[in-house]
């Protein structure tokens, strides 16, 4: 792609970068065929190549139009298109780009989006608002009722171990019971496992918000915690469980560049990456399984087959789903900020999920998981709590 980037701009390291992503696009269109939003809207600039295009134009222009603003809330950030390209552009890269290119010039956004940024990366502060809204959960939209459900008891380990589990902001106060669950798996192997109470947010929020700043503080806040606590120096690796979290720390050395956030990103792993090396045996009451591989799984960390191998070993039968590679609506807040287009792509994932008459739906993302909940009729769990 040919591009007009005044030189000040370029003179950037923003400016340098962008421009480096947007001369790797041919215009292929392939990006379409895969971008959720295009196969809702049928707008082009509701695909990657037209937000692609609205991007180089704020670059070329210096101003952010209308339409960039709303077609770039749209993006769900899957990254569909970037296994898609056969140029290898960077199109997450660079809507992180275009997203803090326009809070820069139309400030933060609305109420509900300051709201979100103030509390999902804050777990204490989190878990204390739900606890005073969950005897209202009846009055909340049924989408996400999910949220305000009690969580059984859990207990943090303490680190004695040589695996550090991620807790994630969401997941450890809404579903606790993942990463119990699989320090159980995992302590039963001879593997001991340990959590950090101090755990920050990974910075994925303010980051596909626009807000680059506070991400990078809290990826700089993560780094130095782990190379300061010697026993999550030591742990042989470091696990997370929510796909969604494991992407962005796994970025750390792109988003810093630094020696010392590379090495952190270098040692984590998704949770499937740590147990295909074990064998489980499979649940009683579930057979069969339909599998819904987050975005954040496989676009963004580029794993495939890992957790159905593991569940096949296991002993179950996972069912054929149509069009694994779509996104299912929830990517982080944007059900909340786009419930129009994230409530068309649930139900066209919900339809695609039970179509093979499943026993169970499993995930490996927080974000999914409580997504689907309202929109099936069978159990959403996360599929570390299939294995016995």
């Amino acid at each position: 792609m040919k591009t007009d980037i005044p030189a000040a701009t370029l003179a950037t390291p923003r400016g340098a970068r962008a421009n480096e992503i947007l001369r790797a696009c041919v215009h292929c269109g392939f990006c379409n065929a895969t971008c959720p939003t295009y196969q809702v809207r049928g707008n082009e600039l509701d695909g990657p190549r037209g937000r692609i295009y609205l991007i180089k134009d704020m670059l070329e222009s210096g101003t952010v139009s209308d339409a960039a603003k709303v077609h770039l809330d749209r993006c769900l950030t899957c990254r569909a298109c970037e296994t898609t390209c056969p140029s290898g552009v960077q199109y997450g890269e660079l809507a992180e780009i275009g997203r803090e290119i326009v809070a820069e010039e139309r400030g933060r956004g609305g109420v509900v989006k300051r709201l979100l940024l103030a509390t999902v990366p804050r777990p204490r502060l989190l878990q204390q608002l739900l606890r005073f809204a969950r005897p209202f959960r009846w009055l909340a939209p049924k989408a996400h009722q999910r949220l305000l459900r009690k969580p059984p008891p859990s207990a943090t380990p303490e680190p004695a171990g040589s695996v550090l589990l991620l807790q994630g902001c969401v997941q450890r106060v809404v579903t606790p019971e993942v990463n119990a669950h699989l320090t159980a798996l995992l302590e039963a192997r001879g593997v001991q496992a340990f959590s950090l109470a101090q755990e920050g947010c990974c910075g994925s929020l303010p980051l596909h918000l626009g807000e680059t700043i506070d991400a990078l503080d809290m990826a700089q806040r993560n780094v130095r915690q782990l190379a300061s606590h010697e026993a999550a120096a030591q742990a042989d690796a470091i696990v997370s469980t929510a796909s969604g979290c494991g992407v962005t720390w796994k970025e750390y050395g792109r988003l810093l560049g630094t020696a010392e956030a590379r090495a952190v990103a270098a040692r984590i792993r998704d949770v499937a990456e740590l147990l295909e090396r074990f064998e489980f045996r499979k649940r009683d009451d579930i057979d069969r399984v339909a599998w819904h591989p987050p975005c954040s799984l496989q676009h963004g960390q580029r794993i495939s087959g890992a957790v159905e191998g593991i569940l096949r070993r296991a002993g179950y039968r996972l069912t054929q789903v149509p069009d694994p590679h779509l996104c299912c609506g929830s990517a982080g807040t944007y059900s909340i900020l786009q419930p129009k287009i994230a409530g068309e792509l649930k139900q066209r994932k919900a339809d695609a999920l039970m179509s093979g008459e499943p026993d169970a739906i499993a995930t490996a993302n927080i974000g999914c998981q409580t997504h689907l909940d309202d929109a099936v009729t069978k159990p959403v769990l996360h599929w570390i709590e299939l294995l016995r």
